[in-house]
């Protein structure tokens, strides 16, 4: 059976079987289970276009996310979760895994999951958070050009096959620290590539294994502080090691740093990411400019964003976010991109819940890339959205 068609049957026989256990009465089985889930339909336009091609890499028009959970809890100690999604990659098998919990402060998780990485990763869901798209630096192709720039820093999620430790710790009455250190497939490419090829990462025509049978690590630890009833600082550290070519020779290395106030009712979010990634130079006639011979052999890719989310009332928030991207290093000859490429988006939106477990979003957005576009001759783009979101 092919891929697609293989992963199609997956999602519709996983949505049959949380539909089946969920029917059921409580005493019927000898273990708790949960379904959960959450969709949005996503209205992209960006009307500076002046033609249909204009955006020959970007999304635009209508888009669908759909996430649909089983959790099922064994026992006190063991439970596990499956999780499928659909989205512009098509049916994805998200999470397959198994957690043990030996204490709160040390739980083990095995199989397929996103590992624990940044703030942004436990709202990933568009029901999780209150705009239609993610940062850039977590973009998983709803950015304008996306293409040019091989979407963020690390898109999200990122799911992967592997072994995670984690837990959770009281510090006393006003502290807590999270943390976590995994060992997973990470992140492919073909050999001689100049970049991460996400897609390998995510298809099922490799069969989900990795390309270099070399595991990559990476670790999170956190700290929240309780600064009252209803407020609170969360400051969190990240960082993830691995090769990505089959001859396992190049590196990545990505590191983050995220702090999150929430101040009753107004949340305040900073979030950065870089990445240090080698390139191989053996061919220099692939590259746009002369390769030094010090500093020549990786690029740097970095992304932040500062988000503010006010509640104004029970059904209405806004929500105002200023993030970028800046990439330096030497860029293949035929990119667009020069050794210094930079974009900055402003966004303003808002959140207003029609229903329980029903929201609508509008967002306007404002780009100002570095460079013009090759096609438009514009370094200036605008772009709305209006999408509607659930969660069950």
């Amino acid at each position: 059976m092919r891929g697609p068609r293989r992963a199609t049957w997956l999602f519709v026989l996983a949505v049959a079987l949380a539909a089946v256990l969920s029917s059921l009465p409580r005493g019927a089985l000898a273990f708790d289970r949960n379904f959960a889930g959450s969709a949005q339909l996503d209205y992209h336009f960006a009307p500076t276009a002046k033609r249909a091609r204009s955006f020959p890499d970007a999304f635009d028009g209508f888009t669908m996310e759909l996430a649909g959970k089983v959790a099922v809890d064994f026992s006190d100690k063991v439970s596990a979760n499956l999780k499928v999604c659909y989205g512009c990659h098509g049916f994805e098998a998200d999470m397959m895994y198994f957690d043990f919990r030996v204490a709160d402060e040390l739980n083990f998780r095995v199989g397929r999951f996103s590992p624990t990485f940044g703030a942004f990763n436990l709202r990933h869901d568009p029901a999780n958070h209150r705009l239609s798209d993610k940062p850039l630096a977590y973009d998983m192709g709803r950015m304008l050009r996306m293409r040019q720039w091989n979407l963020g820093v690390m898109p999200s999620p990122f799911p992967d096959n592997g072994v995670e430790i984690n837990g959770t710790r009281r510090l006393g009455a006003i502290a807590q620290l999270d943390y976590a250190v995994y060992a997973v497939s990470g992140f492919k490419a073909d050999a001689g590539a100049l970049d991460l090829d996400f897609k390998l990462s995510r298809s099922p025509q490799s069969y989900y294994v990795d390309n270099n049978a070399r595991p990559a690590g990476g670790a999170r630890v956190a700290v929240t502080l309780k600064l009252g009833d209803v407020s609170d600082l969360t400051l969190g550290a990240s960082g993830m090691y691995g090769t990505f070519d089959p001859d396992n020779r190049l590196s990545y290395a990505i590191v983050g740093a995220d702090a999150t106030l929430r101040l009753e009712t107004t949340t305040v979010r900073v979030e950065g990411l870089s990445r240090r990634q080698e390139m191989d130079t053996s061919d220099p006639s692939r590259f746009k400019y002369v390769l030094s011979d010090k500093r020549g052999d990786f690029f740097m890719k970095h992304g932040a964003y500062v988000e503010v989310e006010q509640a104004v009332t029970r059904e209405l928030d806004l929500i105002a976010r200023a993030d970028g991207l800046l990439r330096v290093g030497n860029v293949a000859a035929d990119s667009e991109l020069s050794s210094r490429a930079t974009v900055l988006r402003y966004t303003l939106g808002l959140a207003y819940a029609i229903e329980r477990g029903l929201r609508v979003k509008f967002s306007t957005e404002a780009w100002d890339f570095g460079e013009r576009d090759a096609l438009t001759n514009r370094k200036f783009e605008l772009g709305m959205h209006a999408a509607l979101a659930g969660s069950f």
